[in-house]
């Protein structure tokens, strides 16, 4: 009876999980409006597909299944949806999905593009549109990246470790103040982001840094000082010299200038009143002999 309940319990357990997964469906991938059964396809479907499965609590529906689903079905119009929502959708109800990711290969030699779509089967419309490079040298995070870029585009994100050489420096991204880790890390949207550190001490340092997605990038950040401080200029004075005041000689003093040149003024106003009023004695004759 014990075994009977805890088998029951297990299989109520095991169904809830089942009911919260999602379950996307891969559609298989096509080349040049055909469906593309070759080894190099089938490779780029299995990387994809890992990629799907990778995601917390997604469930996949295989390109193989899926195409075994449509020969069962006997329904070879949804062998080709060709990007068509409605198509998909179809597709995705016959699989028991949720969701259903398309893709189609481009380009000549190793160095391809794959075009993925994700389409919602309840809706039946298009959620996300995104592109995948096989070949080349890919900063997208590859099939994996693909696969976070059209099902959970809030977790395409990656982190800056900042080194720099001074405390109590600032670090602004895009213009608005980062809150660093203990570690002095900080987690950012993938893509190319502005960075500034400031300190009031220093010179700004200012870099545009490529975030690459699932990815830790250094930054070292060397600050340059500036060349006067604050702190400098509220310094003691340093100079050793002893200055010495000396009072000059008694008749150089001001009170005694200015007592003898008042002295001197009195005497010439004295002197020069005294020779314009003194006229020689004797008689006033007017030009000419006349008396006055």
């Amino acid at each position: 009876m014990l075994n009977g309940a805890v088998i029951a319990c297990v299989l109520v357990a095991t169904t809830a999980t089942a009911a919260a997964d999602r379950v996307v469906a891969l559609a298989p991938l096509s080349t040049l409006g055909t469906e593309d059964t070759s080894a190099a396809s089938k490779k780029l479907t299995a990387a994809i597909e890992a990629g799907l499965a990778a995601l917390p609590g997604t469930k996949i529906v295989t390109a193989l299944q899926v195409s075994d689903a449509i020969k069962k079905a006997k329904k070879p119009s949804l062998r080709l949806c060709e990007r068509d929502p409605s198509c998909l959708a179809e597709v995705g109800k016959l699989v028991g999905a949720n969701i259903v990711i398309d893709g189609e290969v481009g380009g000549l030699g190793e160095s391809q593009v794959v075009y993925l779509g994700a389409t919602d089967v309840a809706t039946g419309k298009e959620l996300r549109s995104t592109t995948l490079q096989v070949g080349t040298k890919d900063d997208g995070g590859g099939p994996g990246g693909a696969a976070v870029r059209l099902l959970d585009p809030d977790r395409y994100r990656g982190s800056l470790h900042f080194v720099i050489d001074v405390n109590g420096a600032t670090v602004y991204v895009n213009g608005t103040r980062a809150q660093l880790s203990p570690k002095n890390d900080v987690t950012l949207p993938v893509g190319t982001q502005a960075v500034r550190v400031t300190h009031p001490e220093y010179r700004d340092f200012v870099k545009f840094i490529d975030v690459g997605y699932n990815r830790t990038t250094d930054v070292a950040v060397g600050m340059t000082q500036y060349p006067i401080l604050k702190h400098d200029l509220q310094g003691k004075p340093i100079s050793t010299d002893r200055i010495t005041y000396v009072d000059p000689p008694w008749y150089r003093r001001p009170v005694v200038v200015g007592v003898g040149a008042g002295v001197l003024m009195i005497a010439t106003a004295i002197i020069v009143g005294n020779l314009v009023h003194s006229f020689p004695d004797g008689e006033c004759r007017r030009v000419g002999g006349e008396k006055c």
